[in-house]
């Protein structure tokens, strides 16, 4: 079973740090805002012996390096998809399934329009393909603005509640000196240890990303929704309706979880994976 680490230079002027573990099915996994490729560890320890998973960071997060650009002027999503179909190109991949989260499920929406040849299947867990109302997206450039003079503090403490089920971090908060739930304590501690620079190149990235809401209905891939039951980001009724969008899309909501899915509640969102890519056609 494949279980490797690498670091491969991109076009851009990244360095993209990647995981593959497993064998079979290649599902590429793009991990949401502001963490890592190890949110999807839950995925391929359990679906290794199935899927061969490829987790990259994106440029800039975890073990990735970022280049250097104009942070305003640069920040774009596409380069992201670009950034991802030239790893695919290094590592010898021609087609996988995608998975993206929140923000990969950004980078999903313009991998389609710039790579769909390369696209055997989507999954896109707890996103959205319309664009930024102004009110959000000028959050967004005022808290890039704040972690660049201020660090990644001030975006933590008031991301946390719209990120977990509440049940969730209330028992983690409440077992905080005791025995707090592991995988809320990782996620946080990527939070806190991400690079500010990427962190904000991240958001005004996800504020000027364009609306994708025209493109569903040209996806003609087996594409699976999926969304935590309590999704505050994402609600799930926002994801039912892409789901009626997309000609070949089916819809899986997963109870007990927030916007982290794939964490709050692995084993449902696994058992969605494996039923999905496992019916995908061969080829």
């Amino acid at each position: 079973m494949n279980d490797t680490e690498s670091t491969i230079n991109v076009t851009s002027g990244s360095k993209l740090f990647v995981r593959k573990y497993g064998q079979g099915i290649p599902l590429l996994c793009v991990h949401g805002f502001p963490f890592d490729h190890s949110m999807w560890r839950q995925q391929w320890e359990a679906l290794g012996n199935s899927f061969l998973f490829l987790a990259p960071d994106l440029a800039g997060f975890g073990r990735s390096t970022l280049p250097e650009i104009d942070q305003g002027a640069d920040a774009s999503l596409e380069v992201d998809a670009d950034d991802l179909a030239e790893l695919l190109d290094r590592m010898g991949y021609d087609r996988v399934v995608f998975c993206g989260l929140s923000m990969g499920g950004y980078v999903g929406w313009q991998f389609w329009r710039r790579h769909r040849a390369r696209i055997a299947g989507l999954i896109l867990c707890d996103t959205r393909a319309a664009a930024d109302s102004l009110e959000v997206a000028r959050g967004r450039r005022v808290m890039a603005e704040r972690i660049l003079n201020e660090g990644m503090e001030v975006l933590v403490e008031p991301m946390l509640p719209k990120l977990f089920a509440a049940a969730h971090l209330a028992a983690h908060l409440a077992a905080h000196l005791a025995v707090p739930d592991a995988g809320i304590s990782e996620l946080i501690q990527r939070m806190r240890g991400c690079n500010p620079q990427a962190a904000a190149r991240a958001l005004l990235a996800m504020a000027n990303r364009p609306d994708m809401e025209a493109i569903l209905s040209t996806i003609d891939v087996p594409t699976l929704l999926v969304c935590g039951e309590q999704d505050a980001i994402t609600p799930p009724a926002e994801m039912q309706r892409i789901a009626t969008r997309i000609p070949r899309a089916e819809f899986e909501l997963i109870p007990n979880a927030g916007h982290l899915a794939p964490v709050e509640n692995a084993d449902r969102v696994n058992q969605a994976i494996r039923k999905f890519a496992t019916a995908l056609p061969r080829g």
